[in-house]
């Protein structure tokens, strides 16, 4: 191997799969519901928002779900520099299918519960 070839297997061409890697990971969703839920929000608003994230995994999360037109990063040329980040059309169109997930998510919730407590 030359360093640059990567594990292969079945699902590599899965959309599937595809989709849940590029939101997945602890900080992604979280990120992708308030700025859902904000519409535009600076980078501290972000931060005060998602509790617990650090400044280092908010930065990279952002530029990621950039890099994945997820959300976009509007700079304004002002002193002090202000930036915004939303959701770009592809992020607003996921918003559906995490409604649907979450549903699906709360049905299971309730019946492992009523299975755990008869």
């Amino acid at each position: 191997m030359n360093g640059k070839e990567s594990y292969k297997n079945n699902f590599d061409n899965c959309p599937l799969t595809f989709a849940l890697n590029l939101i997945g990971g602890k900080w992604r969703l979280p990120i992708i519901w308030s700025l859902h839920k904000n519409e535009t929000m600076r980078y501290n608003e972000l931060k005060r928002d998602i509790q617990g994230i650090t400044n280092m995994m908010l930065t990279q999360s952002l530029k990621e779900l950039e890099s994945y037109d997820v959300v976009n990063r509007k700079q304004f040329m002002e002193i002090p520099l202000r930036v915004e980040y939303s959701l770009t059309d592809n992020g607003e169109n996921l918003i559906a299918a995490l409604k649907a997930l979450a549903n699906w998510g709360d049905r299971m919730k309730s019946l492992f519960d009523a299975q755990q407590n008869p």
